[in-house]
């Protein structure tokens, strides 16, 4: 379940709602009801003549929390002990979980899902499953062990909302094809050995260059499937290329 308070340690987004001499009040974005004080000592390292250089009010950033009282929803904070490595980050982090909360809310509305203790358990054992929910749509978009052997009736519409809505990235690889061939009908022979149906994938792309050259581009999720696929694609035609008497040679795009 979501927590109500940060922990001691913990980098969160804060919005500042007033700005004093001797430091800043703010809201934690991430915890509603719970605020936070920022001294000035913890603005910036070095002597601070204008706190207002700093921090205005309605400004969004990150800060460290240094010290958690629960009995008064308050916290007290650092902005020097966050750097701008650490800021980025967990500002992405913060909008996709934004983004993951709205896509919550299309799956309760295409499901019709109005009870709020129903809400509550699906958004539970997404946390419980993934950590976060923007891991969890993240995953119901690219992987297809999403859930794995739970029974769901909101599942298939979680996914197809994931589907349309999260952009996975990819990277891409490939080379050039020389595929040569003295048959009379040899470039028949070369067009048959590049549609085979183990390479007929939407994630490979062989285009004709001019002859005797194609190129062939390979997309997917991380280099090491991207690459475990363009072996794969190159030991086909390498196999249909011999059965073929088809000259053919590959080399790696630089």
């Amino acid at each position: 379940m979501p927590r109500d308070i940060p922990d001691t340690g913990d980098l969160v987004v804060v919005t500042v709602k007033e700005v004093k001499n001797y430091g800043a009040i703010v809201d934690l974005d991430e915890y509603p009801g719970v605020s936070g004080f920022v001294h000035i000592t913890e603005v910036a390292t070095g002597w601070i003549k204008h706190i207002k250089d700093y921090l205005r009010v309605n400004q969004r950033t990150v800060c460290k929390v240094l010290n958690v009282d629960p009995s008064r929803n308050h916290v007290d904070l650092s902005l020097k002990r966050v750097n701008e490595h650490q800021k980025r980050e967990k500002i992405e982090e913060w909008k996709n979980e934004q983004k993951a909360h709205k896509l919550l809310d299309m799956l309760f509305e295409e499901e019709n899902i109005n009870e709020s203790k129903e809400r509550e358990d699906i958004e539970d054992l997404l946390l419980t499953e993934y950590g976060t929910l923007y891991s969890a749509f993240f995953e119901a978009a690219s992987s297809k062990d999403f859930l794995k052997d739970k029974d769901l009736k909101w599942k298939d519409s979680l996914i197809k909302i994931a589907k349309e809505n999260i952009a996975i990235p990819t990277v891409k690889i490939g080379g050039y094809l020389e595929m040569y061939s003295l048959a009379p009908n040899g470039i028949e022979t070369i067009k048959n050995v590049l549609t085979d149906d183990l390479i007929d994938d939407k994630d490979v792309q062989i285009t004709y260059i001019g002859a005797p050259r194609y190129k062939i581009t390979v997309i997917d999720e991380d280099y090491k499937s991207a690459e475990e696929k363009l072996k794969n694609v190159i030991n086909v035609i390498e196999t249909k290329s011999k059965k073929n008497n088809v000259s053919f040679e590959f080399n790696r795009e630089e």
